[in-house]
């Protein structure tokens, strides 16, 4: 197991999230590092059910939690995706689903939802 306290982000590839939910689970949560596991729109492809994508974001998470201990998931949607260009509104509907696919998977991890908005800030959509 590696030194550290590790969460593990479900995020978008968009560059511009990356650093946000960076910061914001260490100033939020104390943790040291941020797995990033990410795909264009991954709130989108877990809440609709993409087998093939689930199971690619299952597989990373999964390394994320029994091999750096990660204690603390968060699906992640935000403003202006590319992946998912869809309102606010909606993506907090998917990333609702999103949680209960993630917790479908019996991993010994809580799971938040967060969402960025169009001023880069990190929003609790469920905790």
């Amino acid at each position: 197991m590696t030194e550290g306290k590790f969460a593990t982000a479900i995020n978008c590839m968009d560059g511009r999230v990356q650093e946000p939910v960076t910061m914001w689970f260490k100033l939020r949560k104390g943790m040291d590092f941020v797995d990033a596991v990410t795909e264009a729109g991954p709130i989108k492809l877990l809440a609709e059910g993409d087998k093939s994508a689930i199971e690619s974001i299952r597989n990373r998470t999964q390394i994320s939690v029994e091999k750096h201990g990660s204690k603390l998931v968060a699906v992640v949607g935000h403003h202006d995706c590319a992946g998912n260009p869809v309102s606010r509104d909606e993506q907090v509907a998917q990333i609702e689903k999103a949680i209960a696919a993630v917790k479908s998977w019996g991993l010994p991890v809580s799971v938040i939802g967060l969402y960025v908005n169009d001023m880069w800030s990190v929003e609790v959509v469920k905790e």
